[in-house]
Order: C-alpha cells, then sequence, then structure tokens
C-alpha cells in the first residue's frame, strides 16, 4: 500500500515552530517515519495501545526526507543542510552505505524492491536499488515544485505517476521497470496535489488543488473507475492520499478538520482486487462522457464519504492511512502538532469512527509532568518497521550528479562508512523482515555514470 506524505517541514508554511519536518507511513503501514531537526525517528505500530520507538538518529540537522524500505534497515535521508544529497543508510548497523548527489535540490524518494525513484522540480531519476545503478533520467518533466509523484508498491508492476502538466491534472504513468510510458490520463481540470497507487498496483488515485473530487483510475488501462465528491463547501488542501491493504477503501486527509474514508463497492465472492459491478458502471459513464453533458455524466459516478473522522483541529498538515493492526482495521493519522491518531473504522456500516488511542510523538517528558492529560502518550521500547516518502520545496542549486559508495568492515571501527557496535543504537529486539533479501551491501561501482565511486 502506497501511503501519503505529510510536509510539514523546513520554510513551509507550517514554519519553524514545528519539531520535525516530515512524517510518512510505510507501504504496508506498520511504521511511522519522521524526520526531525535533529535527525529522525522510526516508530512500530503494531499494537493500538502502544507506540513503540524502534530507531532514532540525531546527528543529521532539519531531516525533510525519511524513506525506510520496507521492514529492512536501508533508511533514505535528506536534510535541508544539504538538500541536493541523498544518504541511505544500514541503521541497524550504523553505517553509511553510500549518498548520491543530483543537480538541484531533491523533493521526494519513493521506494520498492525494484526501483528507487528520485523527484526534483524538473526532472525524475530511476535508480536499480539492488545497486544503486541509474537507470534512467526523465529530463524536463513538467514544473513539480511539491515533488509530486507515486511509485507503486508491487515491485512487478512498478509504475511511476507523476504531474503530466504544472497547469492541468494531467497523470503521466511510466513503467519503471521497462523504461517506458504506459499511459497518460486526463484525470482534473486543476493542477494535481496527491496520488497513490492500491497494493496491487491496479488502481490510482487522485485529487486536485481544488480538492473537491477524488478519482480512481484503472492500471495500466487509465479508465475511470470511481469518482468520490470530498465537499463542495470550499477548496481544501488534499495532503495524503491512501488505499486500505485490500483495496476496497480509501482515505483521504486536508487542511480541514474531517478525514474522509470513501469504499471502493465490494467485491463479488472471488474477493479478488478486481473492479466490482459498481465499477463496471462507472467504466460506461466514463465512456459515455464524451456524448453527455459534463454534469450529467459527471453526477452519475460521484459518491459520499463512507466514514468520516474530525480532528480536534484544522489548517495544519497531516498523514493518514490505512492498516490493519491486532487483525482489526483502524484509520492512522499523524497531525503535524505531533500527535499520532488511531480510529477504528466499521467496515460494514462506516458513520463516525471512534478514537481508539492518541499518541505523543514528542515530549515524553512532557507527559510525564502532565499524567492524565493525553492518554496513551507513551513513546517508548522497540519492535518493528519501516519506509514511505516526505517531500518539500527546497532552495535552488545546480551541480553535476555523483555518487560516494561505502562498503562494510565488520571490525566495529567507528570512521565513516565502518560499522557501529551493535549495542550503541540498538536498545532492544529489531525485526528486520527483509534482511535475508537486503543484507549488508558492499556498493564498489560508479553509481550513476556521471559519478566517481569510492569504497572504504
Amino acid at each position: 500500500m502506497e501511503t501519503g506524505e505529510s510536509n510539514c517541514g523546513p520554510g513551509g508554511p507550517d514554519g519553524p515552530a514545528l519539531q520535525f519536518g516530515c512524517a510518512s507511513f510505510n507501504q504496508d503501514s506498520t511504521s511511522l517515519a519522521l524526520g526531525t531537526k535533529t535527525g529522525y525517528k522510526l516508530f512500530s505500530l503494531t499494537m493500538v495501545e502502544k507506540l513503540d520507538c524502534i530507531h532514532e538518529c540525531a546527528d543529521t540537522p532539519d531531516v525533510y526526507i525519511v524513506e525506510r524500505l520496507f521492514s529492512s534497515s536501508l533508511v533514505v535521508v535528506v536534510s535541508t543542510a544539504i538538500p541536493q544529497r541523498m544518504n541511505i543508510y544500514h541503521f541497524k548497523k550504523g553505517t553509511e552505505i553510500c549518498n548520491y548527489s543530483y543537480p538541484n535540490n531533491i523533493l521526494a524518494v519513493k521506494l520498492n524492491r525494484q526501483r528507487l525513484v528520485v523527484c526534483l522540480e524538473e526532472s525524475i531519476y530511476i535508480h536499480n536499488i539492488k545497486d544503486m545503478k541509474l537507470l534512467k533520467t526523465l529530463l524536463n518533466t513538467p514544473s513539480n515544485t511539491s515533488g509530486l509523484c507515486a511509485l507503486s508498491v508491487n515491485h512487478s508492476n512498478s509504475y511511476l505517476a507523476y504531474p503530466g502538466s504544472a497547469t492541468f491534472g494531467e497523470i503521466i504513468v511510466y513503467d519503471s521497470n521497462n523504461l517506458n510510458t504506459v499511459t497518460m490520463i486526463p484525470a482534473h481540470d486543476s493542477p494535481l496535489a496527491a496520488l497513490t497507487f492500491n497494493s496491487s498496483a491496479t488502481k490510482l488515485a487522485s485529487a486536485s488543488e481544488r480538492g473537491t473530487v477524488i478519482r480512481v483510475f484503472s492500471i495500466p488501462e487509465g479508465l475511470r473507475l470511481f469518482e468520490f465528491r470530498r465537499g463542495m463547501k470550499r477548496y481544501v488542501n488534499i495532503s495524503s492520499l491512501s488505499f486500505s491493504p485490500d483495496g476496497l477503501f480509501l482515505c483521504a486527509s486536508s487542511n480541514t478538520e474531517t478525514v474522509h474514508i470513501f469504499k471502493l463497492e465490494q467485491l463479488g465472492p472471488s474477493g479478488g482486487d478486481e473492479a466490482s459491478w459498481t465499477a463496471y458502471v462507472g467504466k460506461m459513464f466514463s465512456a459515455a462522457s464524451s456524448y453527455l453533458p459534463v454534469q450529467v455524466s459527471g453526477m452519475m459516478s460521484q459518491d459520499r464519504a463512507f466514514a468520516t473522522v474530525h480532528l480536534v483541529t484544522s489548517g495544519q498538515r497531516n498523514v493518514c492511512t490505512l492498516a490493519m493492526i491486532q487483525k482489526l482495521p483502524r484509520l492512522l493519522v499523524a497531525t503535524a502538532d505531533g500527535q499520532l491518531f488511531i480510529y477504528n473504522v466499521n467496515p460494514l456500516d462506516g458513520g463516525e469512527c471512534m478514537l481508539a488511542h492518541k499518541h505523543r510523538l514528542f515530549g515524553i517528558d512532557d507527559d510525564e509532568g502532565e499524567e492524565g492529560e493525553s492518554e496513551g502518550s507513551e513513546v517508548t521500547g522497540p519492535a518493528q518497521a519501516c519506509p514511505s516518502y516526505a517531500a518539500t520545496a527546497a532552495l535552488p542549486a545546480s551541480g553535476p550528479i555523483t555518487a560516494t559508495l561505502t562498503g562494510y568492515s565488520e571490525d566495529g571501527g567507528e570512521k565513516k562508512g565502518e560499522v557501529i557496535p551493535e549495542h550503541e543504537f540498538a536498545a532492544g529486539p529489531v525485526c528486520l523482515d527483509d534482511e535475508n533479501e537486503f543484507p549488508p551491501i558492499n556498493w564498489c561501482r560508479d553509481g550513476t555514470g556521471g559519478g566517481q565511486a569510492r569504497r572504504s
């Protein structure tokens, strides 16, 4: 499941008063990653009542992008201190694997098991994640100041979606495995604001800067399957979209106090992730839209929210996701004021979701002095985690793309590129499900065709 992201950071409207620069959930929503003023934090999301901080790095200032590759130990970090450089770490060993520098500021990073995608304002770089070889550079892409893009989690169909225009909502769907354009979707009249794939890469959801309509398209065909109306009272800034693991629900959060959950009509007896009768009818209306009046064809396929959450405050950025935690469906919302809200979702009746727990992501000492103020505010201990992406617009820069690749020595040294003794950074058990698939990597080749590689 591809999740949304929260750009809460450097120079943004939410300002320097915030304690963190970005917040994002990983692909299967088992982890929350935060970029902070001093580094980054990774939290496990396997329980409702307990939020475990499994790793904290406090030696990189003002992190505004932090991505972890599933449950592996690979973490990608970008800081406002050097916004053109991407650092990749093996966080369990405390080792830098490599770093890459780009011609301009990095606005977003996306990962799956095959590809690592770096998005700049007017270009996109596609790397092979196994050895970080640069496979393709998409130059002169339409101006994309927020770094909006989405990479499917399903690596066998590794689709990349990004804006095809700076003035209206066209989506380009690109096959990052075969390195060719798949389709172009005229999704909205206004510029795009949010994109996400479902976990099987068969659907793509989008929203525009107006924020009133959310559309879902089939992939790779690009047919419109669903259209959901978030509201007509006002334009809003949709900050994140996320499908549920089964692809039957889609949540959307914005700068308002309401988080919406939309239901993609129930499937047939097979239970597969395929278009239902309602989706089929939606396709027919889509096909008929060329000769039906716009008002008629649009209203035929629109639907209201199946379930909602009303946050305490509005006007701040947040990021939401749908997940199964302790075998029950939950909606998770991380807000820019440093809180994580977990809600119970009724998958049969919908309606207003009930708050199950809230956690404070910062201020543990404050909680000790304010006992009872915030139920479930502990942030302790270790468990398990994973990746996601956060984007921000940083200051312009220039220069060639370069790479520095470092290997591992197992002598416990503390020099750059060497392993730090495990007890110095791991306070408890860390689950690395992908450790066999993604072991510590000795990269010693030229990273990008134009950069120098260095092995320690």
